[in-house]
């Protein structure tokens, strides 16, 4: 296996918790047909992965709480 493959990437995982999120979102967090049941990923701890992983993705692109901002110096004349 590559490296990337085994350690994907903020972006990466971002899409993959937005596809659960969907999942979540239409089909119903459980449901049973007979005998089995599937209960998907709790849409709470889904939704503060995505806020980590969008955080953790903006800082990979460089980008900061600071990056629109600008200094200015003014010596007093």
């Amino acid at each position: 296996m590559s490296e990337e493959k085994n350690n994907p990437s903020a972006k990466e995982l971002l899409a993959e918790v937005n596809k659960a999120l969907i999942a979540v979102a239409a089909g119903g967090q459980s449901y049973k047909i007979g005998s089995r049941s599937l209960t998907r990923a709790n849409i709470t701890e889904l939704r503060n992965l995505r806020d980590a992983l969008a955080a953790e993705a903006a800082a990979e692109d460089g980008g900061s709480l600071f990056r629109d901002t600008y200094v200015a110096y003014f010596d007093g004349r």
